[in-house]
Protein backbone atom coordinates (compact mmCIF):
# COMPACT_ATOMS: atom_id res chain seq x y z
CA UNK A 1 0.00 0.00 0.00
CA UNK A 2 2.84 2.40 0.82
CA UNK A 3 4.50 1.73 -2.53
CA UNK A 4 1.22 2.11 -4.43
CA UNK A 5 0.53 5.40 -2.67
CA UNK A 6 3.99 6.72 -3.53
CA UNK A 7 3.61 5.80 -7.20
CA UNK A 8 0.11 7.28 -7.35
CA UNK A 9 1.30 10.54 -5.79
CA UNK A 10 4.19 10.76 -8.23
CA UNK A 11 1.92 10.16 -11.21
CA UNK A 12 -0.59 12.72 -10.00
CA UNK A 13 2.01 15.47 -9.72
CA UNK A 14 3.42 14.61 -13.12
CA UNK A 15 -0.07 14.73 -14.65
CA UNK A 16 -0.70 18.12 -13.09
CA UNK A 17 2.58 19.45 -14.44
CA UNK A 18 2.03 18.33 -18.03
CA UNK A 19 -0.99 20.47 -19.03
CA UNK A 20 0.38 23.39 -17.06
CA UNK A 21 3.64 23.41 -19.01
CA UNK A 22 2.19 25.73 -21.65
CA UNK A 23 1.67 28.37 -18.95
CA UNK A 24 5.18 28.07 -17.54
CA UNK A 25 7.51 31.05 -17.62
CA UNK A 26 10.29 30.14 -20.11
CA UNK A 27 12.68 32.54 -18.35
CA UNK A 28 12.15 31.03 -14.89
CA UNK A 29 15.25 29.45 -13.28
CA UNK A 30 12.93 26.73 -11.92
CA UNK A 31 11.42 25.55 -15.21
CA UNK A 32 12.58 22.82 -17.57
CA UNK A 33 14.76 19.71 -17.57
CA UNK A 34 17.47 19.47 -14.91
CA UNK A 35 20.35 17.16 -14.07
CA UNK A 36 22.54 17.27 -10.98
CA UNK A 37 25.26 15.50 -9.07
CA UNK A 38 24.31 14.52 -5.52
CA UNK A 39 26.42 13.70 -2.48
CA UNK A 40 26.09 13.80 1.30
CA UNK A 41 25.67 11.83 4.52
CA UNK A 42 23.94 8.44 4.57
CA UNK A 43 22.76 6.43 7.60
CA UNK A 44 20.87 3.12 7.52
CA UNK A 45 19.40 1.90 10.80
CA UNK A 46 17.05 -0.64 12.31
CA UNK A 47 13.48 0.66 12.12
CA UNK A 48 11.44 2.25 14.85
CA UNK A 49 9.68 -1.05 15.64
CA UNK A 50 12.99 -2.66 16.63
CA UNK A 51 13.75 -2.34 20.34
CA UNK A 52 17.46 -2.66 21.09
CA UNK A 53 17.64 -0.64 24.30
CA UNK A 54 19.10 -3.61 26.17
CA UNK A 55 22.49 -3.21 24.47
CA UNK A 56 23.94 0.24 25.06
CA UNK A 57 26.89 -0.35 22.72
CA UNK A 58 24.80 -1.37 19.72
CA UNK A 59 23.49 1.54 17.69
CA UNK A 60 22.59 -0.81 14.81
CA UNK A 61 23.62 1.57 12.05
CA UNK A 62 25.63 1.72 8.85
CA UNK A 63 27.00 5.13 7.92
CA UNK A 64 28.80 6.53 4.91
CA UNK A 65 28.73 8.91 1.96
CA UNK A 66 26.02 8.92 -0.70
CA UNK A 67 26.96 9.76 -4.32
CA UNK A 68 25.04 9.74 -7.57
CA UNK A 69 22.92 11.69 -10.04
CA UNK A 70 19.41 13.10 -10.18
CA UNK A 71 17.29 14.09 -13.18
CA UNK A 72 13.97 15.89 -13.21
CA UNK A 73 11.61 18.20 -15.02
CA UNK A 74 10.03 21.19 -13.30
CA UNK A 75 7.15 23.49 -14.21
CA UNK A 76 7.00 26.97 -12.69
CA UNK A 77 3.35 27.93 -12.15
CA UNK A 78 4.07 31.27 -10.50
CA UNK A 79 4.63 30.78 -6.79
CA UNK A 80 4.41 26.98 -7.07
CA UNK A 81 6.87 24.65 -8.81
CA UNK A 82 5.90 21.04 -9.66
CA UNK A 83 7.82 18.22 -11.26
CA UNK A 84 8.75 14.52 -11.37
CA UNK A 85 12.28 13.34 -10.64
CA UNK A 86 14.41 10.19 -10.58
CA UNK A 87 17.69 9.37 -8.89
CA UNK A 88 20.35 6.67 -8.96
CA UNK A 89 22.88 6.65 -6.11
CA UNK A 90 25.46 4.50 -4.42
CA UNK A 91 26.82 4.70 -0.89
CA UNK A 92 29.91 3.84 1.13
CA UNK A 93 27.76 2.97 4.18
CA UNK A 94 28.57 -0.39 5.74
CA UNK A 95 28.34 -2.23 9.04
CA UNK A 96 31.16 -1.95 11.53
CA UNK A 97 32.43 -3.08 14.91
CA UNK A 98 32.03 -0.55 17.69
CA UNK A 99 33.28 -1.17 21.24
CA UNK A 100 33.81 -4.82 20.28
CA UNK A 101 30.19 -5.22 19.22
CA UNK A 102 29.10 -6.09 15.68
CA UNK A 103 26.69 -3.58 14.14
CA UNK A 104 24.40 -5.80 12.07
CA UNK A 105 20.95 -4.16 12.51
CA UNK A 106 19.20 -7.39 11.53
CA UNK A 107 20.77 -8.04 8.12
CA UNK A 108 24.27 -9.29 9.01
CA UNK A 109 27.56 -7.93 7.66
CA UNK A 110 26.44 -5.64 4.84
CA UNK A 111 27.44 -2.70 2.70
CA UNK A 112 25.01 -0.38 0.92
CA UNK A 113 24.49 -0.98 -2.79
CA UNK A 114 22.63 1.00 -5.41
CA UNK A 115 19.48 2.94 -4.60
CA UNK A 116 16.81 3.79 -7.19
CA UNK A 117 14.30 6.53 -6.41
CA UNK A 118 11.32 7.72 -8.50
CA UNK A 119 9.14 10.49 -7.18
CA UNK A 120 8.07 14.10 -7.45
CA UNK A 121 8.47 17.37 -5.64
CA UNK A 122 6.47 20.54 -5.05
CA UNK A 123 8.17 23.85 -4.29
CA UNK A 124 7.21 27.30 -3.06
CA UNK A 125 9.37 30.22 -4.20
CA UNK A 126 10.72 32.49 -1.48
CA UNK A 127 12.05 34.91 -4.12
CA UNK A 128 12.81 34.69 -7.88
CA UNK A 129 15.98 32.65 -7.26
CA UNK A 130 15.16 30.58 -4.16
CA UNK A 131 12.53 27.97 -3.33
CA UNK A 132 11.68 25.57 -0.53
CA UNK A 133 10.35 22.18 -1.61
CA UNK A 134 8.92 18.90 -0.35
CA UNK A 135 9.35 15.56 -2.12
CA UNK A 136 8.12 11.98 -1.98
CA UNK A 137 8.04 8.74 -3.90
CA UNK A 138 9.18 5.12 -4.23
CA UNK A 139 12.65 3.82 -3.42
CA UNK A 140 14.29 0.44 -4.08
CA UNK A 141 17.59 -0.05 -2.26
CA UNK A 142 20.09 -2.88 -2.17
CA UNK A 143 22.21 -4.17 0.69
CA UNK A 144 25.20 -6.34 -0.24
CA UNK A 145 25.60 -9.16 2.29
CA UNK A 146 29.17 -10.25 2.93
CA UNK A 147 30.11 -13.55 4.58
CA UNK A 148 32.83 -16.20 4.57
CA UNK A 149 33.21 -19.79 5.76
CA UNK A 150 36.98 -19.33 6.02
CA UNK A 151 37.59 -20.57 2.48
CA UNK A 152 34.91 -19.09 0.24
CA UNK A 153 33.62 -15.54 0.17
CA UNK A 154 29.85 -15.23 -0.27
CA UNK A 155 28.16 -12.16 -1.71
CA UNK A 156 24.35 -12.01 -1.65
CA UNK A 157 21.95 -9.09 -1.90
CA UNK A 158 18.86 -7.89 -0.08
CA UNK A 159 16.54 -5.83 -2.30
CA UNK A 160 14.41 -3.47 -0.19
CA UNK A 161 11.18 -1.69 -1.24
CA UNK A 162 9.83 1.39 0.49
CA UNK A 163 8.90 5.05 0.33
CA UNK A 164 10.86 8.29 0.66
CA UNK A 165 9.82 11.73 1.88
CA UNK A 166 11.95 14.82 2.32
CA UNK A 167 12.39 18.52 1.85
CA UNK A 168 15.00 21.05 0.91
CA UNK A 169 16.10 24.44 -0.30
CA UNK A 170 17.19 25.21 -3.85
CA UNK A 171 18.99 28.33 -5.07
CA UNK A 172 19.40 29.26 -8.75
CA UNK A 173 22.52 31.08 -9.95
CA UNK A 174 20.74 32.50 -12.98
CA UNK A 175 18.74 30.30 -15.35
CA UNK A 176 21.11 27.37 -15.92
CA UNK A 177 23.07 26.67 -12.73
CA UNK A 178 21.62 25.74 -9.34
CA UNK A 179 22.47 24.17 -6.00
CA UNK A 180 20.32 22.57 -3.32
CA UNK A 181 20.49 21.04 0.12
CA UNK A 182 17.92 18.57 1.43
CA UNK A 183 17.03 16.03 4.08
CA UNK A 184 15.30 12.79 3.11
CA UNK A 185 13.88 9.93 5.15
CA UNK A 186 13.23 6.48 3.67
CA UNK A 187 11.46 3.50 5.23
CA UNK A 188 11.77 0.02 3.74
CA UNK A 189 9.03 -2.41 4.73
CA UNK A 190 9.49 -5.28 2.22
CA UNK A 191 12.55 -7.24 1.10
CA UNK A 192 13.71 -10.26 -0.84
CA UNK A 193 17.04 -12.07 -1.04
CA UNK A 194 18.55 -11.79 -4.52
CA UNK A 195 20.96 -14.67 -5.15
CA UNK A 196 22.16 -13.12 -8.44
CA UNK A 197 21.04 -16.06 -10.57
CA UNK A 198 22.73 -18.81 -8.55
CA UNK A 199 19.44 -19.66 -6.80
CA UNK A 200 15.85 -18.46 -7.17
CA UNK A 201 15.13 -15.23 -5.32
CA UNK A 202 13.47 -15.65 -1.94
CA UNK A 203 9.83 -14.89 -1.22
CA UNK A 204 9.19 -11.33 -0.12
CA UNK A 205 9.24 -10.78 3.63
CA UNK A 206 8.57 -7.91 6.03
CA UNK A 207 11.38 -5.70 7.32
CA UNK A 208 11.57 -2.36 9.12
CA UNK A 209 14.62 -0.40 8.02
CA UNK A 210 15.07 3.37 8.20
CA UNK A 211 17.36 5.57 6.14
CA UNK A 212 18.36 9.15 6.89
CA UNK A 213 20.25 11.27 4.38
CA UNK A 214 21.43 14.88 4.22
CA UNK A 215 22.54 15.77 0.70
CA UNK A 216 23.85 18.65 -1.35
CA UNK A 217 23.50 18.94 -5.10
CA UNK A 218 24.97 20.99 -7.93
CA UNK A 219 23.24 20.92 -11.28
CA UNK A 220 22.41 22.37 -14.66
CA UNK A 221 19.02 23.24 -16.09
CA UNK A 222 18.27 23.13 -19.83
Amino acid sequence: MKIAFAILATGSLAALATPAAAQADPDSPFSGFRIQGTTGYDQITAGSSVDDDGNDNNDQSAEGVIYGATIGYDVDLGNIVLGPEAELTGSTADTDYEAGDFEGFGFGNVSAGRDIYVGARIGVKANPNMMFYAKGGYTNARLNVRSSDGTTEFDTNYDLDGYRVGGGLEYAFGKNLFTNIEYRYSNYSNAEVDFDGTLPDSDRFDVDTDRHQVTVGLGMRF
